[in-house]
């Protein structure tokens, strides 16, 4: 991480020996957020207002650039559990204060398709179903890592990274359970081939947990799999996507389990102009109903997989299978605004063994945007039945990008 980051300075100093060639570009997004959390059983319903700003720079110069970036998080109300407060009346809304260095990488992109991306980054695998930086949370997750990318779409590509510590969403305030980071000898690696009707992958992904608070080493795993997915016309305006996925985990380096269980999805989604429909089943199996022996994703955005309410943050022992649809639509240009949004999910929820009937979920969001802002509200009621407990969530939160 250190050498990255001294990499990095010595771009930004050559840059500025070099200013013609050089090009500074400054980001910044800032996001205001009011979380609204009921949960039967606890004593008091949760409200967390909070503000975060990500400031940051980027220097680019021929094919290679540098990017640095902060995340500054302050909590406006005190009315929530984050973690660390010791407010356990609350439930738990995982956004703490926090100001810590975000990003730090060195990237080369070279015409040929090679991209080597060194330091502190995000980092997405295919559909971030084993492997994401978690968007959702005001502190993001990134990964002190080397990444490797080489191909194009079409035809045979590769990208490959090595990870030595992940940086979690819990921030400075990280620790116990909760860690700031995860040290670990973490290698995801996928192996491409484009064509014209989809991409066919193989995968492979090694999570190494290498800390004994964050569930005794359990968390440790090894899953390799195939996907393949794709996009095609149907006609003026309306196209079809489609996507399947299986995949094999077992235990991995100090993982004291032994099991091993499957992953299986499917999803398929027509889009019609405006409108979309998406219909999907996805399992994360289990091996012998032992906790933390069924398909595992630490490393996932959580927040875009098995409902907002966040039941599954941590897939139950007997497993999970999610049956799920949706519908959108979306208005471009209306009035003054550029962008108009609405759309509806529906989760049903069992489980892999013994066909336990966990709960119902219903999801729903509404948004706007007009140049650099974006508001929206989402709302999230999980209702169960032989797993967890009710639950009910409002989001909104306004956006503004540079």
């Amino acid at each position: 991480m250190k050498k990255a980051l001294v990499c990095a300075m010595g771009l930004l100093v050559a840059g500025t020996a070099r200013a013609q060639e050089v090009k500074f570009t400054p980001n910044l997004d800032i996001r205001l957020r009011w979380e609204h959390f009921e949960q039967d059983g606890m004593p008091e319903d949760a409200d967390a207002v909070t503000l975060r700003v990500r400031p940051g720079v980027t220097a680019s110069w021929r094919n290679w650039t540098a990017l640095v970036d902060v995340d500054a998080v302050v909590a406006l109300t005190n009315s929530y559990n984050d973690g660390f407060n010791g407010k356990t009346r609350y439930p738990l809304i995982p956004d703490a204060e926090n100001l810590e260095l975000n990003r730090a990488q060195l990237r080369y992109a070279g015409k040929d398709g090679l991209a080597v991306t060194a330091g502190r980054q995000r980092l997405n695998f295919a559909d971030d179903r084993f492997v994401g930086n978690a968007p959702w949370r005001q502190s993001e997750r990134t990964y002190d890592a080397v990444r490797f990318q080489y191909g194009k779409p079409l035809g045979l590509s590769t990208d490959v990274a090595y990870s030595w510590s992940v940086r979690t969403t819990d921030g400075r305030q990280g620790r116990g359970s909760r860690p700031q980071a995860i040290g670990g000898d973490n290698v995801f690696a996928l192996v491409n081939y484009g064509t014209r009707i989809g991409t066919l992958s193989g995968f492979a992904y090694l999570v190494d947990q290498d800390e004994a608070a964050v569930q005794g080493f359990r968390l440790s795993t090894q899953t390799y799999g195939v996907r393949f997915s794709g996009n095609r016309p149907l006609g003026k305006d309306v196209s079809l996507g489609y996507a399947a996925s299986w995949a094999r985990q077992s235990n991995y380096h100090r993982n004291p389990n032994r099991y091993a269980a499957d992953y299986w999805m499917g999803e398929a989604k027509l889009t019609a102009k405006g409108l979309s429909l998406t219909a999907g089943y996805e399992v994360l199996g289990a091996d012998k109903g032992v906790a933390l022996t069924s398909v595992q994703t630490p490393l996932a955005p959580l927040f875009k997989f098995n409902g907002w309410a966040g039941k599954f943050g941590t897939n139950p022992p007997n497993g999970l299978r999610d049956l799920y649809g949706n519908v959108g639509y979306a208005w471009k240009k209306v009035g003054p605004l550029d962008a108009i949004n609405v759309g509806a999910i529906y989760h049903r929820f069992h489980s892999d063994r013994l066909d336990l009937q966990y709960g119902d979920e219903f999801d729903f969001i509404a948004g706007v945007k007009h140049g650099r802002y974006a508001l929206s509200a989402r709302y999230g009621r999980y209702k169960a039945k032989q797993f967890a407990t009710d639950t009910n969530k409002l989001f909104v939160q306004l956006d503004w990008v540079l």
